[in-house]
């Protein structure tokens, strides 16, 4: 289904809107007879209630476990028998959606994503069946040292706000969850003016245009959502220990990050690809890694929000090395926020950064995503076109000043692992020869390591 896609097909983005005012992105690419549409609604996770998180999450789960006067069982079959790819979450900000077909079966696939949002079933045996799997998820996720290090990162960066709590939901949330209460997120959440369309493929403009009406004219016309307030996360330096008996320790770091709408963005972007973005070539790999061979990677990003932004990042090392691994983190960061990166460096990033764009968009549905996130970051049509022009005219200059804007407070630091004693002392599981690959924190934001090029 991941057919190749002209690197051309991203200039060609045309700005559609159907008879009944269903505005999509959209690429006309008839090089291979398929097609991939993604979308999204605005709400997400920000709208489950606030004592019952992982509302919205359930609802992704539970959309194409029947709709209308098809159970689950023929629904699924409906969607394999025609090679139908159908998928729904739930993300921070936004209820997400993904569609790919063959060109010859887009009728059904569009009719019965129709379905799926405008009649979803919500039997009790499937609730039940799927509210399962959600909790043996969660109970994975509770002795996990990267989940649980997310997962507080997450409480200690927003408090109450909702953007500390987990989108899946929680041990004790997921349990209470009523019908009544998936049938109401779908009535406040999936809207029409909040929804972005973004499509490539073998599809005429006419024709897709009338696919979209049929598919989304049913909506509702104005979404209900309950107003989420903008947060800058907390300030640093703060440090936090969960101790959990393994190992392997693991560590997420970061502090409050950088709007999308914001001039310092891109600076931002390039600064954070020297300091731990860009794999082997990061500052914090060499350090962390080449140098002291304290992991086998480290990473950061940065994560931005309809109402906040961050900057996150990970490592996993051994038990006894965890202070060790701490301490050199924290000593590149302190160095980038004083000194900044040098011109080679931000040299080499901006041509990486340049190079990379098309690559990123080598298949209709990358090409797709990238589009829909553009639509959901508020960016113009033609910022494909653009992007690298903003990548080039990032200064040395910029690139010191974000630095200090981004790491001049520190870290706010959660550390997953064995106390400083217990590290000390023979591990109650046999250890590792080298340390783990670090992973992204599983609670993190959504967009921590975003699909499309920025």
């Amino acid at each position: 289904m991941l057919a190749s896609c002209p690197s051309q097909a991203a200039t060609k983005i045309q700005r559609l809107v159907s008879p009944g005012g269903i505005e999509a992105w959209f690429v006309q690419d008839s090089t291979v007879p398929l097609i991939a549409m993604e979308y999204a609604f605005g709400g997400g996770a920000s709208q489950d209630p606030a004592a019952k998180p992982g509302v919205g999450n359930l609802v992704g789960d539970l959309l194409d476990e029947g709709s209308g006067d098809l159970d689950s069982k023929t629904f699924h079959e409906r969607l394999d028998r025609r090679a139908i790819e159908l998928s729904f979450s739930s993300q921070r900000d936004n209820f997400r959606g993904s569609l790919r077909m063959l060109k010859d079966n887009k009728d059904e696939a569009f009719d019965l994503l129709r379905s799926a949002l405008t009649s979803p079933r919500f039997e009790a045996p499937d609730v039940e069946r799927i509210r399962a799997q959600v909790l043996s998820n969660l109970r994975r996720e509770s002795t996990n040292p990267s989940s649980l290090a997310g997962r507080k990162f997450l409480e200690v960066a927003f408090g109450d706000h909702p953007y500390g709590r987990g989108a899946q939901g929680t041990l004790e949330s997921v349990p209470t969850i009523e019908i009544a209460e998936l049938k109401d997120y779908v009535r406040r959440v999936l809207a029409k003016d909040t929804l972005k369309v973004a499509v490539v493929g073998d599809v005429d403009p006419d024709t897709l245009g009338k696919l979209l009406d049929k598919t989304f004219g049913g909506l509702p016309a104005k979404a209900t959502l309950t107003p989420v307030a903008d947060i800058v996360a907390a300030k640093p330096p703060q440090r936090a220990l969960i101790p959990l008996d393994v190992p392997q320790t693991v560590v997420t770091f970061g502090g409050p990050g950088i709007r999308r709408n914001e001039p310092d963005f891109m600076p931002g972007y390039v600064v954070n690809h020297i300091l731990g973005g860009g794999g082997l070539s990061s500052r914090l790999y060499r350090e962390v890694r080449e140098k002291r061979g304290l992991a086998y990677s480290v990473y950061g990003a940065l994560v931005w929000m309809e109402h906040s932004s961050l900057f996150i990042g990970n490592t996993g090392t051994r038990a006894d090395r965890a202070g060790e691994t701490v301490d050199a983190i924290e000593k590149e960061v302190r160095r980038m926020a004083e000194e900044g990166p040098t011109q080679k460096e931000l040299d080499e990033a901006k041509s990486y950064l340049k190079g990379s764009q098309m690559l990123a968009l080598d298949t209709s549905s990358k090409l797709a995503q990238a589009m829909l996130q553009y639509q959901t970051d508020k960016l113009p049509i033609d910022y494909i076109e653009k992007r690298n022009a903003i990548v080039d005219a990032v200064t040395l200059d910029d690139a010191r000043k974000v630095s200090q804007r981004l790491w001049g407070q520190g870290l706010l630091t959660v550390v997953v692992g064995r106390t400083p004693q217990a590290a000390a002392q023979p591990a109650s599981a046999p250890s590792a020869a080298t340390p783990p690959a670090a992973s992204p924190p599983a609670a993190a934001p959504s967009a921590a390591k975003p699909s499309a090029p920025n």
